[in-house]
Order: C-alpha cells, then structure tokens, then sequence
C-alpha cells in the first residue's frame, strides 16, 4: 500500500471526540409534536370581540388565538396576527372573531410526529398550528419559533456560543435594510 493510502487510513481511523447533546437526524423530525414541550392553547368564543382576543395576545406575548365552541372545546377557527393585520377595518374592534378568523384551521395531535407539522406549516404557510385531542379540543399550539427552539437544540455549542454581534459583511447590512 502506498504511503499516501496508509496516511488516509490513518487520519480516517482517529477516534473524533463524542457529540454532545442530541443528534439531528432523520429520526428527529419524526418524534412526536409533544417533544416540543407545546404551550396550552389561549382561547376565545367565536363570539368575543377583536378586542377582547388582542388584549389576550398582547397580554401573553402570542401570536394567534384558537377559537373554540363553548361547551365542546372543539377548535372551530384560529385568529392571528396575520388575520388582524390582512383582514382588520381600522378602528373596529369591536366585531366578533369569528369574521376574522381562519376557520377549521389545520390541526394536528401532540403524538404527530414533528415532520407533519413542518409540512403543513411549510405547505400551508402557517406560523402556528393548533393541537387537538381525538375529540378536536385544543390541547396545545405548536409555532414556527417552537421548532426553531427544537432544531437549535441539536446545534446548542455552535449556536448559543456566538458572539452577540458577529461581524457582517456589506451584503447582510444591505439586506438587513441596515
């Protein structure tokens, strides 16, 4: 065997440290929703009013409500932030959310795995979606931000380590609007 053959061998046989923290793979995206520690679900009548389910929002830092029938609990619409600021008449707040909101939103089950909730957001063009139980209740909302949280985990060292202003070149300033 050639010296050059050997020395490859040599470098590719060096054991390389352990990986720390959990592996991104093909198996990741196919955990359960439920891995993601979803929040609970805030949720409003179909008969509330816009301002009602803003206060809501803004209160609790969210991007979106579920609108679920009262009695059943079974998610009948969602309203976002993309809904009020597309669909919104200015100074009227007063009307109920069920005008505003998506209906029958797409909706999935915290046992789902993690990849049919990225379809469906990607697919759908969704932020959020809302988790339901076998009977359509909320149970929890899953949120772009959430999988985001999920995917840094696996890249925790070479994420959370840098610099809180890395250096730029012009390109990212120019496309930042900076």
């Amino acid at each position: 065997m050639s010296p050059e053959i050997e020395e490859e061998m040599d470098v590719a046989s060096v054991d390389l440290p352990p990986r720390l923290g959990p592996v991104l793979d093909k198996r990741a995206v196919h955990e359960p929703i439920r891995r993601l520690n979803p929040r609970s679900p805030l949720t409003v009548a179909p008969d509330a009013s816009l301002a009602e389910a803003v206060r809501i929002m803004r209160e609790r830092h969210v991007g979106c409500v579920l609108v679920v029938e009262a009695g059943s609990g079974r998610v009948i619409g969602i309203l976002t932030e993309r809904d009020l600021l597309l669909k919104l008449e200015a100074a009227d707040l007063e009307r109920p959310v069920h005008l505003l909101m998506t209906p029958n939103p797409e909706t999935l089950s915290p046992d789902d795995p993690i990849v049919y909730c990225l379809h469906r957001m990607s697919v759908g063009d969704y932020r959020h979606v809302p988790l339901v139980d076998a009977a359509g209740r909320a149970v929890g909302i899953v949120s772009v931000k959430d999988i985001v949280h999920y995917l840094v985990s696996f890249f925790a060292g070479d994420v959370l380590t840098l610099p809180p202003d890395p250096v730029r070149d012009e390109g990212w300033l120019r496309r930042d609007g900076a």
